[in-house]
């Protein structure tokens, strides 16, 4: 599963124009081929939004640190692909 959240200052765009080019970049490193994705999560927030972060990572903390717009991307186990919700 491949979870992308854009932290955007003011210029925002569209959710579906960020993930293709998020998933080729990292073949070779979180997977062999962009076929084995098979759930897909997209986000963008404002930073100067009104939102809460739980469980925050050391890297999802020096993205906000930095004060400026940033991409958080998560690679993780899909949900139980037998289980449709």
């Amino acid at each position: 599963m491949l979870q992308i959240t854009y932290f955007y200052d003011s210029v925002t765009m569209n959710v579906d124009n960020i993930v293709k080019p998020i998933q080729d970049a990292i073949i070779g490193l979180a997977y062999v081929d962009d076929d084995q994705v098979t759930d897909i999560l997209v986000r963008k927030r404002n930073l100067s939004g009104n939102f809460k972060v739980e469980n925050m990572t050391p890297t999802l903390a020096e993205g906000f640190a930095r004060g400026s717009e940033f991409l958080y991307i998560v690679v993780t186990d899909a949900p139980n692909q037998e289980v449709f919700n």
